[in-house]
């Protein structure tokens, strides 16, 4: 018996649309970024891109449980004296609400070309319209 290996070409592409609203950041990400690797397919393989696409909406309206608001703290710097940059999630929701989003599921992908091609595949917005209707995404709850 051969070990099976997907091939890029062979690879079908669905799309799925994920709401927020009052969904818990980590479990939306961790949704997002496991249909983005293609780990719900029985043909995953983990040097190949056999993920979908996902749409997630809402993502204004998604939670952080305990003191995360106020506790959690996202930190940059810009390589200049001074250049340390800290804000807490609710700065950073005032600021551009989907990027508490992106940078979760960011975090559960690949840093490699593999994982900038499936961070491609996820679209997120903030309000509950997305301009993926002619693709007819399917609803995928979370538990």
């Amino acid at each position: 018996m051969k070990t099976f290996s997907a091939k890029p070409h062979e690879v079908e592409r669905k799309w799925y649309v994920i709401d927020a609203k009052d969904k818990i950041l980590g479990q939306v990400a961790v949704e997002a970024a496991r249909l983005l690797r293609g780990k719900n397919k029985p043909i995953f393989t983990s040097h190949v891109d056999t993920g979908d696409f996902v749409i997630v909406i809402n993502a204004d309206k998604v939670v952080l449980s305990g003191a995360k608001e106020h506790q959690k703290i996202y930190t940059r710097f810009s390589g200049y004296v001074g250049g340390k940059k800290v804000e807490n999630p609710r700065m950073v929701r005032e600021r551009r609400p989907i990027l508490l989003v992106e940078r979760a599921v960011w975090g559960m992908l690949p840093k490699t070309r593999l994982g900038k091609a499936q961070y491609g595949k996820l679209k997120v917005y903030a309000g509950s319209e997305h301009p993926h209707e002619a693709q007819e995404p399917v609803e995928h709850a979370i538990k």
